[in-house]
């Protein structure tokens, strides 16, 4: 049966900041439409709407062309919505059973729980995504054990366990690999089959371009363009979002020039974790070196234990001087900074301000009782050196967009004055406006001496910023890409394995 939503005029303020003004939307069944636009430009607050988290200061929802009102998640939901959100909701210590069926359990004639029938639904789900995990999911499984990726698909399973009419997909696929995104894209299609609606948000435009039908664009709160897919191209629906062309193809190539006269900030010889078996490699002062490869080659395990976050084996060198990282204070007190891509888990504490969160990693400079004064100063500096969006640095970092969000992850390390900064993901989940913002800011920090080791699941950025790119093949560099062998076939080529290219 045919059934449909509607956004008009959609308003919704954030205290002094407002998030939509006039948003707009329209989704039918037996189709996907992408909702596109910056961080910041209203998208997570518009499906927060339709999904009832938030409640509309005006507008209309229309279900089927008769207004309605979602007053809770769980009235959405009795309505057939189900949305799988960018920030995970599931429960660490819980299993994957218990988190997807929780408050919703099956029972038995007694009123008990019905254990039997939730493991066999369970493994009816389970099975959608079989082939896609790294080792045989079961319903027992403890969530918290799960790498990010398979904690992702068990919150998209959790969304459609109640067979739900329509389903919002934020940056779903920003934590898959590329057999979990095929395999999620198969399954679009089986529910566009069976007369389910999809909202897509992603900032990838080639899945946006592969499994949608229609966009909406919002900008600044407004809704300023909708249509079929067939009838726009990338650059167009990039100016809809930002008027800029400009940042669509952002390239540091200018700015690469060759380092080697420069000292050497990191040496790392053998280096050896649970994922890496050997790794070697230098970094010269003022560089911006890459870290490529497909997604759990080791890239995560390589900046955790240069950070002192796990244990490993070999030879760590900071200008020269081998040490021995034990603790992330360690590498903290030697100057090195990671800034992660996955700011909900390890970026930030959501219901604290701006400014304690800026100011986190440096509180201690700033004294007991804490100079507050001083402390709001250098984090004002770093928000307006980061031009970052945000109503007041007291208003809670929840309140930020996702773009804005990671900013001051990166600003509550750039308060420290790190000389050597490792990158994780750092635009995962990040609209192209910020993008090419943090683009600039890394050229500005190379040139101004800092050092970067880089990794990113996106190849165009590899390509386009890094002055050398280390890819990771089962955990160990199988290539070392440069100079007019810095292409994104070879990254590709080399990532698969397929390639001897530069190899070190």
């Amino acid at each position: 049966m045919a059934k449909s939503l509607s956004a008009r005029n959609i308003v919704k303020h954030y205290g002094g900041v407002v998030a939509l003004s006039d948003g707009n939307l329209d989704v039918h069944t037996g189709e996907v439409v992408a909702l596109i636009g910056a961080n910041g430009s209203g998208k997570s607050t518009m499906s927060k709407v339709i999904n009832g988290v938030v409640v509309l200061d005006a507008g209309q929802l229309l279900l089927d062309d008769k207004p309605v009102n979602f007053s809770s998640p769980q009235a959405a939901k009795n309505m057939g919505i189900a949305t799988v959100f960018q920030e995970l909701s599931l429960i660490p210590q819980m299993t994957v059973a218990e988190n997807i069926w929780l408050t919703r359990e099956p029972m038995t004639g007694f009123g008990t729980v019905n254990r039997s029938a939730i493991k066999e639904k369970t493994e009816q789900l389970l099975s959608l995504f079989r082939g896609t995990y790294k080792t045989e999911l079961r319903p027992d499984d403890t969530v918290g054990s799960l790498p990010p990726d398979e904690k992702q698909l068990i919150e998209i399973l959790k969304a459609i366990s109640f067979n739900p009419w329509m389903v919002i997909l934020d940056e779903a696929t920003a934590s898959l690999d590329s057999r979990q995104v095929e395999r999620l894209f198969e399954l679009i299609g089986d529910w566009k089959g069976t007369d389910k609606a999809i909202v897509f948000i992603s900032h990838r435009m080639e899945e946006i371009f592969r499994i949608a039908d229609k966009y909406s664009v919002l900008r600044n709160g407004k809704t300023v363009g909708a249509g079929d897919m067939k009838d726009i191209n990338d650059k167009e629906l990039v100016k809809l979002m930002i008027e800029k062309e400009s940042v669509f193809s952002f390239s540091r190539a200018d700015s690469k020039n060759d380092k080697k006269d420069k000292p050497i900030c990191l040496e790392v010889k053998d280096l050896q974790t649970d994922s890496l078996h050997g790794v070697s490699f230098s970094v010269h002062e003022g560089e911006l070196v890459g870290i490529g490869g497909l997604r759990g080659q080791g890239q995560r395990d390589l900046l955790l234990s240069l950070f002192g976050d796990i244990p490993y084996s070999g030879v760590i060198s900071i200008f020269g001087n081998a040490i021995k990282l034990r603790h992330p204070r360690d590498a903290m007190k030697r100057g090195l900074a990671l800034i992660p891509g996955d700011r909900a888990r390890e970026g930030l504490l959501y219901i604290r301000s701006i400014l304690e969160n800026l100011i986190l990693p440096s509180w201690a400079q700033y004294g007991f009782p804490l100079r507050i004064g001083k402390a709001k100063k250098d984090a004002e500096q770093a928000g307006a050196s980061l031009n970052l969006k945000m109503a007041g640095l007291a208003e809670p970092v929840s309140s930020l967009s996702g773009g804005n969000a990671q900013k001051v992850v990166l600003g509550k390390w750039l308060m420290r004055r790190p000389r050597l900064l490792l990158l994780d993901d750092p635009t995962k989940g990040v609209d192209v406006g910020t993008k090419a913002e943090f683009y600039t800011l890394l050229t500005r920090l190379c040139s101004e001496g800092k050092t970067i080791l880089f990794y990113s699941s996106t190849d165009e950025e590899l390509v386009g910023m890094c002055d050398r790119v280390l890819v990771l093949y089962d955990g160990i560099i199988r290539t070392e890409l440069s100079g007019a062998s810095l292409t994104k076939e070879n990254l590709i080529a080399a990532s698969l394995g397929a390639s001897n290219e530069g190899a070190v």
